[in-house]
């Protein structure tokens, strides 16, 4: 037998081994200060931040700002106590609901408290140990973690390769055929790494010859993907064919919550089977009253979004005129993808903001294969046009900085690990 902490300390994990006082609260849990927007306060410098989800610039916009503190005046934290089911509903919940169902073109929608906690419940509540779960490879982490909570066959397909859904959905329909149970498709709107929509018009075109499901995690099409904003399935022109439509509040809305509309059949079972909203206390009133008012900029104010793609236009354009690879995204999430170790990634990292006050997501090894070096970019409709030059001229030189080896000679002489 081993003590439970020792074996917890030999297996700090992928992420882990490399957090130490040199790493941490710098690359792990960075403390950026100030208003949330383009531009905030770094170590005690002022960067041009390119890691904030609010797509649409609502998180310090002073139209939700003034919203949002005069609801916290009038019914702080507390209201509602209790959860939903018991004693949580209000009619501003309700009005969400039937507001975003409208939005999204579904019968109801079902408000959720928490994203990540929120598309597991969907999972663990729709599926029992004979069903058939189908899904793409490259899905966020809170979809990992509802599958893995499945007890029946679990099927992956490679990332938005149709040839490979449908090798698997072929051996799901046998396998369903065989258990007595059902199948259901999950895959995403947009891919929060690599920024690429997933292929969900291919996949429906599987619907006339197979009995699936399709549940669609939008997290980074909502508000953004779209002629209305309504995201990756209207953007698609599938929107009536997907089945479960999930979305959370921490991208386009920022806020916090989530939702999943669908039949008002189908709502009605969630309701009742869903464990992380049954025994969970009601989102807070202030949440919802900003959440409705966040839906009504999204829907009533084109220009943000207009806003939100001139920058993301501008960005990858100059970067790919730059030389840069950013794959093959289409959508604001832009992804930078270059050749360089672990080491090589620290060392351009610290260079990017401490040298040019870029502040952006770095990955590295074990997330993407060896030899990469992924630096990620979110813009805004916050972001301005000097914010983009700004950023495209320090990309031009970190770029050429690394591909002449300045970095893999800085290691030796500042080694972080």
């Amino acid at each position: 037998m081993v003590d439970l902490f020792d074996k917890l300390m030999k297996a700090p994990g992928p992420l882990g081994q490399f957090a130490n006082e040199k790493t941490e609260d710098y690359f792990f849990y960075p403390e950026l200060e100030g208003e949330l927007g383009s531009r905030m306060m770094f170590k005690g410098k002022e960067r041009i931040v390119w890691s904030i989800n609010s797509y649409l610039g609502l998180a310090n916009h002073p139209e939700v700002r003034k919203v949002d503190a005069e609801a916290a005046k009038e019914w702080g934290l507390a209201y509602p106590m209790g959860s939903r089911m018991m004693t949580g509903q209000t009619k501003y919940h309700a009005q969400l609901e039937n507001e975003l169902s409208e939005f999204v073109g579904k019968e109801k929608t079902f408000l959720l408290n928490f994203g990540y906690q929120g598309i597991m419940s969907i999972v663990d509540a729709c599926l029992d140990r004979r069903d058939v779960v189908v899904y793409d490879k490259d899905c966020h982490a809170c979809i990992y973690d509802g599958i893995r909570m499945h007890l029946g066959k679990r099927l992956p397909f490679e990332h938005n390769d149709i040839v490979s859904f449908e090798k698997q959905i072929k051996r799901a329909q046998v396998a369903a055929e065989k258990s007595g149970g059902a199948i259901l498709v999950i895959s995403e709107g947009v891919f929060g790494m690599r920024g690429k929509q997933g292929i969900l018009k291919e996949i429906v075109a599987f619907k006339k010859e197979y009995n699936f499901r399709l549940l669609v995690d939008d997290a980074h099409g909502f508000g953004c993907l779209g002629e209305t904003g309504a995201g990756a399935g209207e953007a698609q022109g599938v929107q009536d064919e997907i089945d479960l439509y999930f979305s959370t509040f921490a991208k386009s809305m920022a806020s916090i919550g989530a939702f999943i509309s669908s039949d008002a059949a189908i709502i009605k079972y969630l309701k009742y089977h869903m464990r992380s909203q049954i025994y969970a206390k009601s989102l807070p009133m202030p949440i919802v009253i900003g959440a409705l008012k966040r839906l009504d900029m999204v829907r009533t104010m084109p220009e943000l979004r207009e806003k939100l793609w001139h920058n993301v236009n501008k960005l990858q354009k100059g970067l790919r005129d730059a030389g840069f690879d950013i794959g093959d995204c289409d959508s604001c999430v832009t992804p930078v993808y270059m050749k360089g170790g672990v080491e090589e990634a620290v060392q351009l990292t610290l260079d990017m903001r401490e040298t040019y006050n870029i502040f952006c997501s770095v990955v590295v090894y074990p997330v993407i294969p060896k030899g990469m070096i992924l630096l990620r970019l979110i813009p805004t409709a916050a972001h301005t046009d000097e914010d983009i030059d700004i950023t495209l001229q320090a990309f031009r030189e970190v770029g050429d900085k690394l591909k002449n080896g300045y970095y893999k000679e800085r290691i030796a002489e500042a080694a972080f690990f």
